[in-house]
């Protein structure tokens, strides 16, 4: 089965950045199809890209303050297996006053449709002084911006 654009387009579109992967051979297990750890890292990837999208250099650098992921989760809803490619999109969801929840979702081209979805809480933290912190003005800003997109063509 080939996933049309339009269903990808529709599976994504709440989801202002979208990162294309390939699947790797070496990412499947002897299951024969791909490693649970290897979603996380697509998340990961995509949650990356989601802070450099927000042109906030300081936070990404952790000058003082800076993201770090305090959970994780994953819902599996259909085997991957190599050869595919997917899209993994991230979006946030809520934002508190020193955190907030991102949303993830792995669309399997091969398979046509939604493979996975993630969810991570990340808290914002001081890494000079060691503890939790607000999320910055800055940030908060530039997520509701970023958000603003979903929807809109990569």
């Amino acid at each position: 089965m080939t996933a049309t654009p339009e269903a990808a387009a529709e599976a994504l579109e709440r989801f202002p950045v979208r990162v294309e992967l390939p699947v790797v051979w070496g990412e499947m297990d002897a299951y024969g199809h791909v490693n649970n750890v290897v979603y996380f890292r697509w998340f990961e990837t995509a949650r990356m890209t989601y802070f450099e999208r927000l042109g906030c250099p300081a936070f990404i650098g952790r000058d003082p303050v800076g993201p770090i992921l305090a959970q994780a989760s994953c819902r599996f809803r259909a085997a991957l297996a190599y050869p595919d490619r997917v899209t993994v999109g991230a979006a946030v969801e809520e934002i508190a006053a020193d955190r907030f929840r991102m949303r993830y979702v792995v669309w399997s081209a091969a398979l046509g449709r939604i493979a996975a979805e993630g969810e991570g809480t990340v808290v914002c933290f001081d890494y000079r002084e060691n503890r939790k912190a607000p999320v910055p003005e800055s940030v908060r800003r530039a997520i509701v911006r970023l958000e603003a997109q979903a929807g809109e063509t990569p």
